[in-house]
């Protein structure tokens, strides 16, 4: 059986969701990360899902079913490194990480494309995301732990000090 390996595909606006259906209904394993938020309107407040990653979506395919999502009308193409002809592979691991960030997390998560400068290492050690580990960074003065998916730059959470440890 051939490997399979987590690829980013970029979707039309608004179409992620069904998109992410569609792929399921063919067989082929996603991931849309997606976050439940409060959000306020004049006359009533509701949980509503938020993209935390909007146009993207995660396939988790082999070489030969690569082509498969590209059959959708809403898909348009598979993220490509700079200089590079071939889709971008999201390691597993990174894949792990960010997947149990984004489904655990009680704090809004956000993409921070800018590559960071190295952090200290740390593991989440009580609160949801314990036995998380990723990176700790300060941005604008709020304490935050860094998940990195070398690809796409790094998903940042806000994080209490105390509720962390050094590696």
């Amino acid at each position: 059986m051939e490997s399979r390996h987590w690829l980013v595909i970029y979707v039309k606006s608004c179409m992620e969701k069904r998109t992410a259906d569609r792929l399921r209904q063919m067989g082929v394993e996603c991931y849309l990360p997606v976050q439940r938020r409060w959000h306020r309107w004049s006359d009533r407040n509701k949980q509503v899902d938020h993209l935390v990653l909007p146009l993207m979506l995660f396939v988790h395919v082999s070489p030969a079913e690569r082509s498969l999502p590209l059959t959708l009308q809403a898909v348009s193409r598979y993220m490509v490194l700079r200089g590079e002809s071939t889709p971008a592979i999201i390691p597993d691991d990174q894949m792990d990480r960010f997947r149990f960030l984004i489904d655990h997390s009680e704090q809004e998560v956000e993409l921070n494309p800018v590559p960071l400068a190295a952090g200290d290492p740390v593991r989440v050690i009580s609160g949801p995301l314990e036995g998380l580990e990723g990176e700790f960074i300060r941005v604008r003065n709020q304490d935050k732990i860094a998940i990195r998916i070398d690809q796409l730059g790094c998903v940042c959470v806000d994080i209490s000090p105390d509720m962390i440890e050094k590696r």
